[in-house]
C-alpha cells in the first residue's frame, strides 16, 4: 500500500493507493465515523481483479490537514464534494468509478447529481438519495436520527467536543448488531484519526449545517444548489444497505429506483447493520465487482 498526500482546495489530503500500478482506478470513499479501514476486507478483493484504489482520508481525519490554521472548518456535504473534485484534479483524473459509505455515499451521489462528467458510475452503501432539499423523514427515522438532532444543540455539540472517541463509539454500537466484526482492538485501529483536531469540528458542522443550528458555506453554494436541483441521476448506481440498519433505516431505500433514469440495482444485505463493508465484506466486494465490471489481471 502507498500512502501519498495532494494539495486539494483548502485541505492536504492524504490518500492509500494500492493495487496493480497500471489498474484501472477507483476511488473508495469512507465514512462516519469511521476512516478508511473501513475497507480492508473489500480492497484485497479489488485489487485482485485489477482495480487500483484510491482511498483518501476526509477533512478533519486522520493526516489530512487544512492549510490555513484559521480557516473555517465546513464539514457539509458540498464541501466534502468540493475536496473529491479538487483531489481528483491532483491526481490527473478527469472521470473515475466512486465507491462511497455513509458520508462517502452521499459524496457520491452529489457528483453523480451535479457534476455527472466527473464520475463514470457510483456505488453508494448505507445511505439513499432523493431529489431536492433534504426534509423531516418518517417518525421512525427521526428517533433513529437521535445523534443528529443531539449535535445541533450546543450541549450536545459541546460533549462532541470534548468527548470525540466515546462519542464514535457509541455510533458503532448502536448502529448494527453485534459480532466479530466489532472489537475493541477494531474500534482502536480508527481512533487515531477521530483525533484529528479537526474532527469535531467538521463532524458538527456536517450536522449542524443540515438542520439549520449551522449557516450553509456560501462558498459551496454553485455545487449545492446543482446538486439540489437535479431531478434525477443518470450514472449507473449501485445501493448497498443492510437489513439490520439501525441508523438508516431499510425502509428509507423503498422506491428510490424512481429517482434514478440510468442503471440501478440494490443489494440488501441479511443480519447486517449500517457497516457493510466491516461486517460482509466478501459480499460488498463480490456486488461492486458485479457492478464495476471485472477487468481481470493486469
Amino acid at each position: 500500500m502507498d500512502v501519498n498526500s495532494v494539495t486539494a482546495g483548502e485541505v492536504e489530503i492524504t490518500y492509500e493507493a494500492s493495487g496493480p500500478d497500471m489498474g484501472q482506478p477507483v476511488l473508495l470513499l469512507h465514512g462516519w465515523p469511521d476512516d478508511p479501514r473501513t475497507f480492508d476486507g473489500v480492497i484485497p478483493k479489488l485489487n485482485a481483479a485489477g482495480w487500483r484504489t484510491i482511498v483518501p482520508y476526509w477533512r478533519g481525519c486522520g493526516p489530512t490537514k487544512f492549510l490555513n490554521p484559521e480557516g473555517p472548518r465546513s464539514g457539509e456535504t458540498a464541501a466534502l464534494a468540493t475536496d473529491i473534485l479538487a483531489f481528483m484534479d491532483g491526481l490527473g483524473f478527469s472521470r473515475l468509478p466512486v465507491v462511497g459509505h455513509d458520508w462517502g455515499g452521499r459524496v457520491a451521489y452529489m457528483l453523480a447529481a451535479a457534476r455527472p462528467q466527473r464520475v463514470s458510475s457510483i456505488a453508494a452503501l448505507s445511505v439513499p438519495w432523493a431529489p431536492g432539499r433534504i426534509g423531516v423523514p418518517p417518525l421512525p427515522q427521526v428517533r433513529a436520527f437521535w445523534y443528529q438532532w443531539f449535535m445541533n444543540t450546543e450541549p450536545g455539540a459541546a460533549f462532541v467536543r470534548e468527548n470525540p472517541l466515546a462519542f464514535a463509539r457509541e455510533q458503532w454500537v448502536a448502529w448494527s448488531p453485534p459480532g466479530p466484526w466489532f472489537t475493541d482492538e477494531t474500534f482502536s485501529k480508527i481512533a487515531p484519526s477521530l483525533q484529528n483536531p479537526d474532527w469535531a469540528a467538521v463532524t458538527l458542522n456536517f450536522y449542524r449545517s443540515r438542520w439549520g443550528a449551522d449557516a450553509p458555506d456560501p462558498r459551496f453554494a454553485e455545487l449545492r444548489q446543482a446538486a439540489e436541483g437535479a431531478g434525477s441521476i443518470a450514472v449507473p448506481t449501485l445501493v448497498i444497505n443492510g437489513a439490520a440498519d439501525t441508523c438508516v433505516l431499510p425502509a428509507s431505500f423503498s422506491g428510490q429506483e424512481q429517482h434514478f433514469t440510468g442503471t440501478y440495482r440494490r443489494v440488501e444485505l441479511e443480519d447486517v447493520g449500517h457497516f457493510p463493508t466491516r461486517e460482509a465484506p466478501d459480499k460488498v466486494a463480490e456486488a461492486l465487482l458485479t457492478h464495476l465490471g471485472e477487468v481481470g489481471e493486469h
